[in-house]
C-alpha cells in the first residue's frame, strides 16, 4: 500500500527524550512475570464491547470480554437491563448507562484521583500491565514516543481494522515501516481507564507495545528511585 503522507518519527528527531526503554522495544524484549508492581487501590470499571437485547460482552477491570445475561454478575458488576442501544449495570452500588464502546472506571478507593505506581526493572524500564479496548496488553512506558503503539499482529489478535486509519510512515529502528493511525477506545493501566486514545499500528520492527504521550500527556508523573507513580489528570 502506497503511504498517503509521511509522518514525524515514532520517536521524534531531536526530541533528546527517547529513553533506553524505547530503543529496546524495537528488538527481542521479553517481560516475565513480577516486573510491574502495580499498588494502587481503586475501584471496579467496566467496558462495553457489545449490545444485544437483554445481553452484554463487557469487559470488567480489564479482563477478557465475556457476555453477561440480566442479573447476571461479574467482578462486582451486575446487568441489569440491555438492548441494541445501551446497557444499565450496578457497579459498586451505583446504577450506571453505558453505550456501545463506552466504559466506566470507578475512582480510588479513597476518594482520590486514580493512581498507579510502576517499579523499574533491573534495566531501568517501567512495564505496565493493562489493556487496549478490553483486551489485556503488556506495555513499555515510553516518554519518547509520541503515541500508543501497537504491532499489527497485536491488532489483529484484539479485531482492530487499523488499514481503515490514515496510512503513514513511521521511522523505527529497521527504518522506515508502514503505519497507521487509530484510536483506540479504552486503554486501561491499573485503575486508570481513558476513553479515545490515540495509537498507532505499526506493521513491524516493534515487539513490546509502547506506553507513549498520548496516555501519558494526561496522567502527573512522579519519579522517585525505582518507582514511577501515574496520577490521572483528566
Amino acid at each position: 500500500m502506497a503511504f498517503k503522507q509521511k509522518t514525524r518519527a515514532l520517536y521524534p528527531l531531536g526530541a533528546g527524550r527517547v529513553c533506553k526503554a524505547a530503543k529496546a522495544a524495537t528488538i527481542t524484549l521479553i517481560l516475565t512475570a513480577g516486573v510491574l508492581v502495580c499498588t494502587s487501590a481503586w475501584a471496579t470499571s467496566v467496558s462495553v464491547v457489545g449490545l444485544f437485547k437483554d445481553k452484554a460482552i463487557v469487559s470488567v477491570d480489564g479482563g477478557k470480554p465475556r457476555t453477561l445475561s440480566v442479573g447476571q454478575t461479574m467482578g462486582g458488576v451486575t446487568l441489569r437491563a440491555a438492548d441494541s442501544d445501551s446497557a444499565s449495570f450496578d457497579v459498586d452500588g451505583k446504577r450506571r448507562t453505558l453505550n456501545m464502546g463506552q466504559s466506566f472506571a470507578g475512582g480510588a478507593a479513597t476518594g482520590e484521583r486514580p493512581t498507579v505506581s510502576l517499579t523499574a526493572d533491573a534495566r531501568g524500564h517501567f512495564a505496565a500491565a493493562g489493556s487496549i479496548n478490553g483486551y489485556p496488553m503488556s506495555f513499555m512506558v515510553d516518554t519518547g514516543a509520541t503515541t500508543i503503539a501497537i504491532n499489527a499482529a497485536e491488532a489483529r489478535r484484539i479485531g482492530l481494522d487499523y488499514k481503515s486509519g490514515e496510512a503513514v510512515g513511521v521511522s523505527t529502528a529497521a527504518g522506515m515501516v508502514p503505519a497507521w493511525r487509530v484510536k483506540f477506545n479504552t486503554v486501561k493501566v491499573g485503575g486508570i481507564m481513558l476513553n479515545q486514545v490515540e495509537g498507532m499500528v505499526v506493521e513491524t520492527g516493534l515487539s513490546v507495545p509502547l506506553l507513549g504521550m498520548s496516555f501519558l500527556n494526561r496522567m502527573e508523573m512522579r519519579r522517585d528511585g525505582q518507582t514511577m507513580t501515574l496520577i490521572q489528570r483528566y
